[in-house]
């Protein structure tokens, strides 16, 4: 059997090299980004092992973990906070979902010196409110009004950003004109013809869609990146100006959709999206209670990519900050576990997913909760001895350009 080295330098072999050294430098710093980058060892392993339910299937983000909820404004711009991050979404089993929460909440708080019992006894916790809500059968969401503790008061700071402060921070003047300012940290240059080409599709993408209500025009063009997993994928911010009012500016992401780390891994008919960026779009407005004011897909070149807003209020809980308030880690724990179930209820019966009425009665029968928390638990031990094989490959130089 191939080694952990291999088997990541295998998945991430067709993207961009310069972007995905910045991916296996991301997992070299602690286990839980190891997790956070290696989505596809959790399902290959977890399908290997067959050690869970293949009921009842549900649609799921697939890469369910502590840092895949957060803040965004609504298209009835509202703020909400809800899972944010579809890119492997798919219909799979809803234990699998589960599983992969189970292992981050264990991995993620393991990383942060939690011990193991108190984090298992947040995983349970997690269970135990994700099973309740479920039996409710009635999906919920969380805007500032309806948060409490610690995610309303993240929830109303963020509320206080503005879009300006946003360009203000992510721009700068030349010549007498806004521009995106190219740190090397989030914004990369890009060379000029390509810049030229993306602005022109973008310039077409605005006229032709009708997401963005006014006339816009592309200012500027950078490769951008964030999170973890997607790192080394093609993707591009761009500066956009409305005509009519010359100094209202938005930011807007188009990243490349890549196939879902769950294709090939589940036995189950997926419906025939148009392409990968129709399916992350089509999961995400079917589990979102509200999609994001912006969000749309486009193809350049002969690949597809999902289209949105960059936010001023998009941002994610840091629980490095919470570590040593346990009743704060458990107000978030509890918040995720309510909206997965309600995520879940809210997608119930659509393209082969389980009725309401069944993921109630799953909700209601607690017998297979041990399964998870045994498996989740037993996998973030064997994420950390897979980080170790990682990390020690990583320092040989294993990753680096020159070894091929």
């Amino acid at each position: 059997m191939a080694t952990i080295a291999q088997r990541v330098k295998a998945f991430n072999d067709d993207r961009l090299p310069a972007y995905t050294a910045l991916k296996y430098q991301q997992m070299a710093q602690n286990p839980f980004r190891f997790l956070r980058g290696t989505c596809h060892l959790f399902y290959e392993d977890l399908q290997r092992s067959d050690a869970l339910p293949q009921y009842p299937l549900s649609w799921i983000c697939g890469d369910l973990h502590l840092e895949n909820f957060g803040s965004y404004k609504g298209d009835n711009r509202l703020v909400y906070f809800d899972m944010n991050d579809f890119d492997e979404g798919a219909l799979a089993p809803a234990v699998w979902e589960l599983a992969r929460m189970v292992t981050s909440i264990c991995s993620g708080l393991g990383s942060l010196g939690i011990s193991k019992k108190e984090s298992r006894r947040m995983a349970v916790l997690f269970l135990d409110k994700y099973s309740e809500t479920l039996a409710k059968g009635k999906s919920r969401y969380i805007e500032p009004r309806t948060a409490n503790g610690i995610v309303r008061t993240f929830l109303d700071k963020v509320c206080e950003r503005r879009q300006k402060e946003l360009i203000r921070q992510r721009t700068v003047e030349k010549n007498g004109k806004l521009a995106l300012r190219i740190d090397n940290i989030r914004f990369f240059p890009l060379e000029k013809s390509l810049r030229k080409e993306l602005a022109a599709h973008l310039q077409k993408w605005t006229r032709d869609e009708s997401l963005l209500r006014k006339p816009h025009e592309v200012v500027d063009v950078a490769f951008r990146i964030a999170g973890t997993g997607s790192l080394g994928v093609h993707r591009y911010v761009f500066l956009v100006r409305q005509m009519k009012n010359p100094d209202k500016y938005l930011l807007i992401d188009m990243k490349r959709a890549m196939p879902s780390c769950l294709q090939g891994r589940i036995n189950i008919t997926q419906p025939s999206w148009a392409s990968e960026a129709e399916r992350v779009v089509a999961v995400q407005q079917r589990m979102q209670n509200v999609c994001p004011a912006l969000l749309g897909t486009t193809r350049f070149r002969d690949d597809f990519y999902v289209v949105k807003e960059m936010q001023p209020t998009a941002d994610k809980i840091n629980f490095t900050l919470l570590r040593d308030s346990p009743r704060d880690i458990e107000c978030v724990v509890i918040d995720m576990a309510l909206l997965t179930a309600s995520a879940q209820l809210r997608s119930a019966g659509r393209q082969g997913s389980a009725l309401p009425d069944d993921l109630i009665a799953f909700g209601a029968d607690h017998h297979w909760q041990n399964g998870v928390i045994a498996y989740g638990v037993a996998y973030a031990e064997q994420v950390k001895k897979d980080y170790k094989d990682y990390f020690a490959a990583y320092k040989a130089g294993y990753f680096s350009p020159a070894a091929g």
